[in-house]
């Protein structure tokens, strides 16, 4: 059973009401109860069964079966009552823009006291309406009980299942319509992409940017050590140089010159360049990137090669989110 917070019912600014809506809930199960055991009753199969059994009680109810509906319009009566209070209160305190807006925003409240047929059990609207009003305030907990975990799980269970497979169809529809030649790229490209260049670009900037400085500042002198070692050991490879050493007297001295040489410049042209990724100037070498890719293609239809190659990727990728998406996780919480 759901627990009632006394604090914050001692606390409220509507304590009256609250205690009102838990004499309507009290009512109103009764009143539910009462209507199911006299349809119960209704049944031929179920009286008789009852006049076999215990005759007693079921004589003595067949005048209250016969007069049930009068027996009910009381409660009725009770509702309506504590219906217009609500509303002439509401309509005291200004709580809403139009004093008739009450009634239909409170429609569910009417609907239960049609005091005919299936109508009654429209009387449980009303019973979730004062539940959800207890709780909202804080007054009763009912997440803890039992009886709301259980339909909270398998509401939760009925849902997944249904967004899986409104997902997976769309999912399904977009792949048919790439397949078909929807021109789904060129909308991407031209509409989405192209108007935002400039700030893809500076995105991408920021982010070599932010890669170069923790990836390479820190480590500088080792690349430059690797480098440097690349470099002797593609020199002393090199049949040139090899032959350059074998010229008297001053071939070693030239052949450890130009290795110095070397390996320096191609040490200080990769830091060079490493440096600029790393600072605000790679925004013009990035700008340069992004525009080589995100051009205006309007009127342009890519090779078929190309094209296709990109809806298998696509496609892939779709198919990916389908099988993720097919995935029950409630199945692994149950």
């Amino acid at each position: 059973m759901f627990t009632i917070n006394r604090e914050n019912l001692r606390k409220s600014h509507q304590l009256i009401w609250f205690v009102v809506d838990f004499l309507m809930l009290g009512l109103l199960i009764i009143n539910l109860t009462w209507i199911i055991l006299d349809g119960l009753y209704a049944i031929d199969a179920i009286r008789d069964l009852l006049l076999t059994h215990v005759t007693t009680m079921a004589e003595a109810y067949r005048p209250i079966h016969r007069n049930f509906f009068f027996y009910d319009l009381i409660f009725v009566g009770i509702f309506l009552t504590e219906f217009t209070v609500r509303w002439i209160y509401a309509v005291a305190t200004k709580a809403y823009a139009r004093w008739y807006f009450y009634p239909f925003l409170h429609w569910y409240d009417l609907l239960g006291c049609i005091p005919a047929g299936g109508y009654r059990f429209l009387r449980v609207l009303r019973v979730i309406s004062i539940i959800y009003r207890l709780q909202k305030y804080n007054i009763i907990d009912i997440t803890s009980t039992r009886l709301f975990q259980f339909l909270q799980f398998y509401y939760e269970a009925f849902l997944e299942e249904l967004t899986d497979r409104i997902v997976i169809k769309v999912l399904s529809g977009a792949q048919e319509e790439i397949n078909e030649g929807s021109p789904l790229f060129h909308k991407v490209q031209n509409e989405i992409l192209l108007p935002r260049r400039d700030l893809v670009t500076n995105w991408l900037s920021d982010r070599v940017a932010q890669a170069a400085q923790t990836g390479y500042l820190p480590n500088r002198g080792a690349l430059r050590h690797y480098l440097e070692g690349c470099v002797d050991e593609a020199l002393a490879q090199n049949v040139e140089l090899r032959r350059l050493r074998l010229v008297p007297v001053l071939g070693n001295q030239i052949s450890q010159t130009l290795d110095d040489a070397v390996g320096d410049i191609v040490a200080h042209v990769i830091h060079q360049i490493l440096d600029d990724l790393a600072s605000s100037r790679n925004h013009d070498f990035i700008e340069d990137i992004v525009a080589t890719f995100l051009q205006d293609t309007s009127g342009q239809r890519p090779a078929p090669e190309a094209q296709q190659q990109l809806i298998d990727v696509i496609n892939e990728i779709l198919e990916a989110v389908k099988h993720q998406v097919a995935v029950k996780r409630w199945r692994d919480a149950l």
